[in-house]
């Protein structure tokens, strides 16, 4: 099922020589790596982060004040992450995640377990953004859930 919209991302993609980027933090990489498993990926993913830390994503361009006022784990700091890297890559589309999956991060305590956080800058730098409450235990399916639904909001972003 999520190689399905992948597929139908990466292809649209293609037809329409646009590009996309991403800035990861708990799905680690899944995002560009659903992405890349599609063949002609090469020709649309720009450039990927994996910035598990807040150090790396103040490196990457978000801006330690977002994190200090709304939290690593927030939509204001997910959509710095995408606008970010669409920014570095200059790609048309961006992806930045970021949230809290299995257990308490112990640099940020105080927020909420099993909550992540997303947003999709569009080639218009139109943002969209949610929040999503994963409740399986299992870390594995809780990042395919949080990453399906990405590709289902691109998929209907793109088109």
């Amino acid at each position: 099922m999520i190689r399905d919209y992948w597929f139908e991302i990466v292809n649209k993609l293609i037809e329409k020589k646009q590009t996309i980027a991403t800035m990861e933090s708990c799905t680690g990489g899944g995002i560009a790596n659903e992405i890349t498993n599609i063949s002609g990926a090469s020709s649309v993913i720009k450039e990927s982060y994996v910035t598990y830390c807040n150090e790396a994503k103040i490196k990457q361009g978000v801006p330690a004040e977002v994190i200090d006022t709304y939290s690593v784990y927030s939509i204001e700091t997910a959509a710095e992450m995408a606008k970010a890297v669409k920014k570095t890559a200059c790609s048309n589309y961006s992806i930045g995640v970021t949230g809290q999956l299995g257990r308490i991060d112990p640099n940020n305590p105080e927020e909420k377990l099993n909550h992540v956080y997303y947003a999709i800058v569009d080639k218009d730098d139109n943002i969209t953004s949610k929040e999503i409450v994963v409740t399986s235990d299992d870390r594995n399916k809780q990042k395919g859930y949080v990453i399906n639904e990405i590709a289902k909001e691109l998929v209907n972003i793109i088109k």
